[in-house]
């Protein structure tokens, strides 16, 4: 708590940043993070209730009236505004309804439409704040305004100047580098007609899918893109900020995915709910762990007359499974970043094949020298050798195709691709080994 007092004392409130306070109160145990919390400037206590992490919001906002919240609230955009409500709604519905009905009536406006939107929509990441000028503006005016905005923190993260016509739809996207060597004295529209396909914009639909636009950020270097309803209506725009948090979540998702959890159990403070959602997993993988089993069942008696079986055994299994979730983790990461293309399926998947079957013949070689000289039979190693190819070809080749295969079906490849992954590479590793055994050996 002396940290953050400490904190708080040595700078202005127009200085403070939520991110920094809300580092600071993780640190602190329950009870100084209680009485620290009472601390917090009351302009900025949604804003550090938003940088928090989900277990933190309620102790926050129980700590402050809804009027204190709800002033906190108006400092904040729009988009923000709206998380912040949502979230509120989600711990204490009642509260979320109070601080609403203290909100002024163009904030609950503001807030009642970015709440229609699915959370996969552009809408539902915009902020309603933008500023917009006419073509017939005169450029020096233009200037001006934007001063006067920025000046009393109407704007935040100004970059682009979106140009309108008289019905309100975009025309033009004007960096402010760009506006700053314009003629003053004449008209935006006069300015633009020299080279009016430099400053088309790149832009968004409030409806398209947040994947979408998180790819035209990464691809055109984006700082923030103008979103417009179906008719072309300039209604908001997207800041990198949120784009940043949705790669985040993105990549949080795969992460939870990939190990075959549930993201939004994980965060969830409910042990009960965060179990059932990995016991769901630890069933199906269970059940693949039996298939497998039946497997190795099958060649009982050539593992009774070769007991050095046993033990080399899980040698390929692991080798298998670790090349194919190389395979499996470059795959999915590169169709969630969009470079495979739907028509290179083929070249992704020959790559992945070409590096397991060499990485297959290099430690087939090694450990198969290893078994012949570790049991002195020569055979043994070939056997293994011969194993080790064929499950690291068929580990890369099902590592690369099964998430391929799940997104063309439109499915998270990352959503079970390890569990069916996991199946393949046992059970393929233990019939291929025992099987040349037995051919080979016996």
């Amino acid at each position: 708590m002396d940290k953050l007092t400490q904190y708080l004392d040595n700078h202005p409130h127009n200085e403070l940043h939520p991110s920094e306070i809300a580092n600071l109160l993780k640190d602190l145990d329950d009870k100084n993070f209680s009485e620290a919390v009472q601390s917090i400037p009351k302009e900025i206590i949604a804003d550090v209730a938003l940088e928090l992490p989900d277990r933190y919001f309620e102790d926050v906002v129980e700590s402050f009236t809804p009027q204190e919240i709800a002033k906190s609230v108006t400092e904040l955009e729009s988009d923000d505004q709206t998380d912040f409500i949502q979230e509120l709604e989600e711990h204490d519905e009642i509260m979320a309804k109070e601080v609403f009905g203290e909100l002024d009536s163009e904030d609950q406006a503001d807030i009642l439409q970015l709440k229609q939107y699915e959370e996969h929509e552009a809408g539902a990441y915009m902020q309603i704040e933008v500023y917009t000028a006419g073509l017939e503006k005169n450029v020096h005016t233009v200037i001006n305004d934007f001063a006067k905005l920025r000046r009393k923190g109407e704007l935040e993260n100004i970059n682009y100047l979106f140009v309108t016509d008289k019905e309100n739809k975009l025309r033009y996207g004007i960096g402010l580098d760009n506006l700053l060597v314009f003629d003053f004295d004449k008209t935006l529209q006069y300015n633009i007609e020299e080279t009016p396909e430099k400053y088309k914009p790149i832009f968004s639909t409030d409806h398209d899918d947040i994947a979408d636009v998180v790819q035209k950020f990464q691809e055109y270097n984006l700082n923030s893109m103008p979103i417009v309803d179906k008719h072309g209506v300039l209604i908001g725009r997207i800041t990198s900020d949120d784009i940043y948090d949705v790669i985040s979540e993105q990549a949080t998702d795969q992460m939870y995915h990939l190990a075959g959890v549930d993201d939004d159990a994980e965060e969830d403070e409910d042990i009960f709910k965060a179990g059932k959602a990995r016991a769901i997993w630890l069933g199906i993988n269970l059940v693949t762990a039996i298939f497998a089993s039946l497997v190795i069942g099958m060649f009982s008696d050539t593992l009774q007359s070769i007991v050095a079986l046993a033990i080399l055994m899980p040698i390929v299994a692991s080798m298998g499974g670790n090349a194919g979730t190389q395979s499996l983790t470059v795959v999915v990461r590169q169709l969630a970043l969009g470079e495979i293309a739907k028509h290179d399926a083929y070249r992704t998947i020959k790559k992945e094949v070409i590096l397991s079957l060499v990485n297959g013949l290099f430690f087939a070689i090694i450990m198969g020298i290893i078994a012949s000289i570790w049991f002195d039979k020569g055979m043994l190693g070939v056997v293994i050798g011969m194993s080790m190819v064929i499950n690291l070809l068929s580990a890369g080749f099902f590592g690369s195709m099964v998430p391929l295969l799940l997104k063309r079906f439109h499915i998270d490849p990352a959503i079970g691709s390890t569990v069916i992954l996991t199946t393949v590479t046992d059970v393929v590793g233990f019939f291929s080994f025992l099987g040349l055994a037995t051919l080979i050996l016996l």
